[in-house]
């Protein structure tokens, strides 16, 4: 009994020590960019395993420094609802839930709003587990409360995967259009946007008749897709 009770203690503090860290680290990457996320310590590793090199090539730039159109075509290709949402789409959410049990063996469907995207890609490791749900979960809630939207948007514009040991949307811009991301144009905002739900097997610089499939729907909701002002 003894030795249960001091197990929960100890329990209780790594959970006390576990929330105030997140809460700090949260607070602290609103105002600070984060140099690099697990997933790009992962990826290299991942490589060697391969057998092959894997770098890492990132530039971080500020949210003014992206294209409006860059955030209005993930916005229209990922989360049409992110301005409304509290970091879940829970409509989303039920629909993945009841498609995935009908059609149980075949590739899920996921509902992942890019507040969710954004919690995992900066703090987490890619996985499907529960506990790796639960703490994306947690640290979605932390980033809207603290964060903010636009702050959201910055974080994931310059964090994302593009291609292998590309991240950000300003080293995608120079590595598959030579530009910055500043100057993207709609159609090539479009382009990077739609390659995101598989950005390791298609290219924005060669897109497949399904990818320029899904830049026509992209671009043609683009224009109905509102900002965050601060």
């Amino acid at each position: 009994m003894k030795t249960f009770k001091k197990l929960a203690k100890y329990f209780l503090f790594a959970i006390v020590i576990f929330v105030a860290a997140s809460v700090v680290t949260v607070a602290i990457t609103k105002f600070i960019n984060p140099f690099v996320t697990p997933l790009m310590l992962l990826r290299p590793i991942e490589g060697m395993l391969e057998g092959k090199a894997v770098g890492i090539e990132k530039d971080w730039v500020d949210y003014e420094e992206i294209s409006p159109s860059f955030f209005r075509a993930v916005i229209a290709a990922e989360d049409a609802k992110f301005m409304r949402h509290d970091g879940f789409d829970r409509q989303a959410i039920e629909a993945a839930r009841r498609y995935n049990e009908l059609h149980k063996g075949k590739k899920k469907r996921g509902a992942s709003t890019i507040s969710m995207q954004t919690a995992k890609n900066t703090f987490l490791w890619h996985g499907r587990n529960y506990v790796r749900k639960g703490l994306e979960a947690y640290f979605t809630v932390l980033i809207e409360a603290v964060w903010g939207k636009k702050r959201i948007l910055e974080v994931y514009a310059n964090v994302i995967e593009f291609g292998e040991g590309i991240y950000g949307v300003e080293a995608a811009s120079q590595k598959f259009f030579g530009k910055s991301a500043k100057n993207l144009t709609k159609r090539q905002a479009a382009l990077l946007a739609s390659v995101l739900p598989n950005p390791r097997r298609w290219s924005p610089a060669k897109p497949t008749p399904y990818i320029n499939r899904r830049v026509g729907w992209i671009m043609g909701r683009m224009n109905s897709i509102a900002l965050p002002r601060n």
